[in-house]
């Protein structure tokens, strides 16, 4: 009888390790199901559910509990994910379940947002995902929606915004893994510096930051328009102005205007750039995210850069003619300045185009149906790419450099125009003034001040100034041009107003 029991224990044993072979191995779940041809979010989905721990160590970013259906449950994260689930949610994740038992299963997984690919359509939600991290709950062996009681996901603020959008992964109807964020079911709040997700159902959770503009519909069309209509203003009046110049020059120009010809070179590329990326991302809504695009944002940026690049280079002359007046010869002058404005910016480019960083770009507005999107052809906001570090650097930060620089060369004017100011000379040294806070980009300065309390006025006057500079820099033009008579002053301030005359020139 001994015996016969042993025999039993010993069939019985490899029968058991053969079935728990056959368990996907919780360690290996993301991997197989990337692995495999059908989408990986539901194979994951499903795997998590039913998988066994292989190891007693502890599996990174993964978790596991049990708890008594007829309680509620709160669990956090190493991540700073903090998850609470109603007991109601509890209750529905066991109702078919053959095995009666008061308790249920909770799996929570941590992942990369780089590893969910977004559609190539428009309106899809590519903006920042929060902490580049994706959570993903599932509750006992069945999906769980429609819930009474929401569940609650809190996500800690790392980038310490208050711009946010509580989104879960939605499945495209293909099954080529792609998909699309969608906020539907979903309320976010803000509430001591986290970010609460209230949502009626279970999938993979996640928060979309820093691409959403809190503009409502109304004023993100009216900035549009805006947009639009100074763009092509400036395309047309910067085609004027190169005209004008071509045409009217006789012989040697001066330095100051060569100068300004090419700044508004510059802003012609920018703004026809700008135009065509518009028009071609919303004529080829299904396959903008192709060579055409990544063209038209390389082209973009680097017309962003020379316009950038030319400013800084206006403020440099300018500081030569105030400062060095008696010592600004400089050999092939033109010629330097031209290979500093179009060079930076064309070596920049080429190195951000080795990395990738060019494709669609989505803003998102808030508003009705949990939000609105517009994109364009630039620095791509896709989880998965540099564009951010990419922008902050070569847009930002570059912006941020010029704008001191040449606000530091104008209060340089304003002072020594205080020094010269005569009788009846007041209204001719604020429009001087304007003039160069144009020339000088000062305008671009408020781009800074498009967040916080002044988001919507800062961007309203950035709109305004910056999309109709190209108007802006032909009457500065027109101005230049003519020859206006020599105002007659005593003798002492003769010399020092003829050098000011000259300089603005």
């Amino acid at each position: 009888m001994k015996t016969s029991y042993l025999f039993i224990i010993f069939i019985c044993i490899p029968a058991t390790l053969r079935t728990n072979d056959n368990l996907p191995n919780c360690k290996d779940a993301l991997r197989d199901c990337l692995r495999t041809e059908v989408v990986w979010t539901r194979c994951y989905e499903d795997r998590i559910a039913i998988c066994i721990p292989m190891t007693r160590m502890a599996i990174p970013n993964f978790y596991r509990w049990s708890v008594n259906s007829s309680n509620q449950a709160e669990e956090s994260t190493n991540s700073g994910h903090r998850v609470h689930i109603p007991a109601h949610a509890l209750q529905r994740s066991k109702r078919n379940d053959s095995i009666s038992t008061d308790y249920v299963q909770i799996t929570m997984a941590v992942l990369n947002s780089s590893l969910f690919k977004l559609s190539p359509v428009q309106g899809s939600r590519s903006g920042e995902v929060l902490g580049q991290s994706v959570l993903a709950v599932r509750v006992g062996d069945h999906s769980v929606s429609d819930l009474d009681q929401p569940v609650r996901i809190a996500f800690r603020n790392t980038n310490v915004t208050e711009r946010g959008t509580c989104v879960f992964w939605k499945d495209s109807e293909n099954k080529n893994g792609e998909g699309d964020w969608s906020s539907e079911g979903c309320i976010t709040t803000l509430i001591h510096g986290e970010f609460v997700c209230s949502c009626n159902h279970l999938s993979f959770f996640a928060v979309l930051v820093n691409s959403n503009l809190s503009v409502d519909p109304v004023n993100a069309a009216n900035l549009g328009y805006i947009s639009y209509i100074g763009s092509s203003f400036s395309v047309v009046f910067t085609t004027v102005t190169l005209v004008m110049y071509t045409c009217l020059r006789k012989g040697h120009s001066e330095q100051s205007i060569s100068i300004h010809v090419q700044l508004t070179g510059a802003l012609l590329f920018l703004h026809l750039s700008y135009l065509l990326s518009e028009w071609w991302v919303w004529h080829e809504a299904d396959g903008a995210e192709g060579h055409v695009c990544l063209a038209f944002g390389l082209i973009l940026h680097w017309a962003l850069l020379s316009t950038f690049t030319w400013l800084a280079i206006e403020g440099f002359h300018l500081y030569m003619l105030l400062v060095r007046v008696f010592n600004i010869y400089v050999r092939k002058y033109l010629l330097k300045l031209s290979l500093v404005g179009w060079g930076i910016p064309t070596a920049t480019v080429m190195a951000c185009r080795f990395s990738g960083v060019y494709g669609i770009h989505s803003f998102y507005m808030t508003g009705a149906n949990n939000g609105s999107s517009t994109d364009i052809c630039w620095i791509s906001s896709a989880t998965d790419s540099p564009g951010v570090v990419v922008s902050y650097i070569t847009v930002s930060g570059y912006l941020g450099l010029v704008f001191l620089f040449n606000t530091a060369i104008l209060s340089v004017v304003v002072v020594k125009l205080w020094g010269q100011r005569g009788k009846g000379r007041m209204w001719k040294d604020w429009a001087t003034v304007l003039g160069l806070s144009c020339v000088l980009g000062v305008p671009w300065g408020l781009a800074f001040c498009t967040y916080g309390p002044l988001s919507l006025p800062g961007l309203y006057l950035f709109s305004i100034f910056n999309c109709f500079q190209g108007v802006f820099l032909f009457l500065w033009f027109l101005a230049l041009s003519r020859k206006g008579r020599p105002e007659h002053s005593s003798v002492k301030d003769s010399s020092s107003q003829k050098m000011m005359e000259t300089n603005f020139n």
